[in-house]
């Protein structure tokens, strides 16, 4: 019980004051509760998706239980160090700190998120609400990279600004194309085909 109210505890900091949660990372040589942190949110993820589809009648295979059950939590590893060298990355433009601990103990911080956004994704029925979800969504994501960029990793705040806005525009060249259908097809298959029609 204590467990799950200082998790509570953690997501409301994150969500109500990020600069005071972010400035608290340091680097103290324990990885393995980040990684473990991705994984376990990556199956919490992958279970809800599944029981949304449970629930909206679809079929369940034993493909779509392994998928759940073990690719979507991998994928949430891999995606954590993959953002953690996009962040590394980041940082080394913006003057920043060059610690791959405090890269990914930031971005396992916020992993949170992870099956918030495969939920909202599952639940888009067609192509308006597709287009919601999916910009609400890459927004608030931009906006925590931005303060894990500032706050965590202490970079510059008008250059993390500027890479921000790279992203941004990147992002806005990628709905306003054609390409967008292919993002999409990433998040939700059925309500991006809607948006063929």
């Amino acid at each position: 019980m204590k467990r799950i109210k200082n998790a509570f505890k953690h997501i409301k900091n994150i969500l109500i004051n990020p600069k005071l949660y972010f400035t608290k990372i340091v680097a103290d040589g324990n990885m393995d509760e980040s990684m473990l942190k991705a994984f376990i949110y990556g199956l919490l993820g992958g279970c809800l998706v599944l029981l949304l589809r449970l629930i909206g009648g679809a079929t369940i295979t034993i493909s779509a239980v392994f998928s759940a059950v073990i690719i979507v939590p991998v994928l949430a590893v891999a995606l954590l160090f993959v953002m953690g060298g996009l962040l590394m990355l980041v940082s080394e433009i913006t003057g920043g700190e060059r610690d791959w601990e405090i890269a990914i103990k930031g971005l396992a911080s916020v992993f949170f998120i992870y099956p918030v956004i495969l939920v909202l994704n599952a639940l888009a029925f067609n192509c308006t609400s597709m287009w919601i979800i999916s910009l609400l969504v890459d927004a608030y994501v931009l906006f925590l990279f931005y303060n894990i960029a500032v706050y965590c990793m202490r970079g510059k705040k008008l250059n993390v600004m500027v890479v921000i806005g790279i992203f941004a525009v990147f992002l806005i060249t990628v709905y306003a194309t054609d390409y967008r259908i292919g993002w999409f097809m990433l998040k939700n298959t059925s309500a991006t085909l809607a948006c063929l029609l």
